[in-house]
């Protein structure tokens, strides 16, 4: 260790008066290690402290002198002493991970599936443990006590500290179950006027047979039965009654329109986020009074491992609302997108389209399309039997 920062230099030397010039180094008790005289050349390795003593004797003796330095921590800061960049990042680098080390970077959390973690987040949140926080000035025990208390479901909490990390492990209330509830006795009515195609009941009493037509509202499937003994004996009717029926719906829109269109203009904005802080890295504000807004962020990476520290990048697009004129062809388009969409999310995938007709009507001001439907599927509900005490 001492020679690296002392600096260690391999000499060779040679010449008429070598022997009197390796007598000058011992008698001005230079430190030379590892000395070697072969083929009248002298080496061995001296300290840099040295160096200009020996150079001196080899001048006075008429010796060429050949110096090589080993690289030594002495011999890198020496050369790259008047590098202030390089000195002022290792000083940064070092600030860093002694800063990073003390402070918390990542909360993990383990054990949960009923309590989600944006709860135990926000517990922790409330108790201290954030990202940034000095891990030094936590009392974990006293915040495990705290987050049973705060969090709902949690029965157990351990709180532990690996690195600049903190791990949550945490064991959830087991509930006792639920108690199967008492099935209702209940009738199943139509809810649309129709043909009974086909049936499939599991409990109650057919009313009706595949062939007939039913009104809204008819009794399929009786909840009310008699026994041989003559007692009224009450189900919870189950079952499903296919039929097909007509169904219309009407979709509208106009030729000139009122819509939200972008203006063109956009203002782009950054902010340094240093943990929970947002640093504004621009002037002046935004000064939209309609727009979008698209949100990036850019973490720091050290080492393999993100750390609390990112560049925020927003941009503003200005947007006003704007009259517009549509053809009938893009009119027509715009409706028939809104067809596929409600068949799609209010036609369920039970129901099958037999088929389907469209009228389209125009006027002066926009476009109607009248959809009429002939559909197939489940056209019954349970409604609830009352009983008198």
């Amino acid at each position: 260790m001492k020679d690296q920062l002392r600096g260690c230099i391999r000499i060779s030397a040679e010449g008429k008066e070598l022997y009197r010039f390796i007598n000058g180094i011992h008698g001005q008790r230079i430190n030379c290690r590892s000395q070697k005289c072969r083929r009248d050349v002298f080496s061995a390795f001296i300290y840099r402290r040295d160096l200009a003593a020996v150079t001196r004797l080899a001048e006075s003796n008429g010796i060429q002198l050949t110096c090589r330095e080993y690289t030594t921590i002495s011999s890198f800061l020496l050369r790259y002493r008047k590098r202030f960049g390089l000195l002022i990042g290792a000083v940064i680098v070092i600030a860093s991970v002694l800063y990073f080390s003390g402070v918390v970077m990542t909360i993990e959390i383990q054990g949960n599936s009923a309590v989600s973690d944006n709860d135990i987040i926000a517990a922790l949140d409330e108790l201290g443990i954030r990202r940034g926080a000095d891990i030094s000035e936590l009392d974990f025990h006293w915040c495990e006590n705290e987050l049973r208390v705060r969090v709902e479901g949690i029965s157990w909490a351990s709180i532990r500290r690996t690195g600049n990390r903190i791990v949550v492990e945490i064991t959830e209330v087991v509930r006792a179950p639920e108690a199967p509830k008492m099935r209702v006795p209940c009738n199943i009515v139509s809810t649309k006027k129709a043909k009974i195609t086909s049936f499939t009941v599991q409990d109650g009493f057919l009313m009706h047979k595949i062939g007939d037509y039913v009104r809204e509202g008819t009794l399929l499937v009786s909840g009310v039965s008699t026994s041989s003994s003559g007692n009224i004996m009450l189900h919870h009717s189950m079952g499903s009654i296919i039929g097909v029926y007509d169904e219309q719906v009407t979709f509208s829109g106009s030729f000139t329109p009122v819509r939200t269109v972008k203006t063109g203009r956009e203002r782009k904005e950054r902010s340094l986020r240093l943990f929970s802080l947002n640093i504004p890295l621009y002037l002046g504000r935004n000064s939209f009074t309609d727009y979008d807004t698209e949100t990036s962020e850019s973490p720091l990476v050290l080492f393999g491992k993100t750390l609390p520290i990112a560049v925020e990048h927003r941009r503003f697009t200005e947007t006003a609302l704007t009259g517009i004129t549509l053809t009938e062809e893009q009119l027509e388009d715009e409706l028939n997108r809104k067809i596929f969409i409600y068949e799609k999310n209010f036609i369920g995938e039970d129901t099958k389209i037999l088929s389907r007709s469209i009228e389209k009507s125009i006027t002066p001001d926009g476009m109607t399309l009248t959809v009429n439907y002939s559909l197939e599927g489940d056209i019954g509900r349970e409604k609830e039997l009352l009983i008198k005490n």
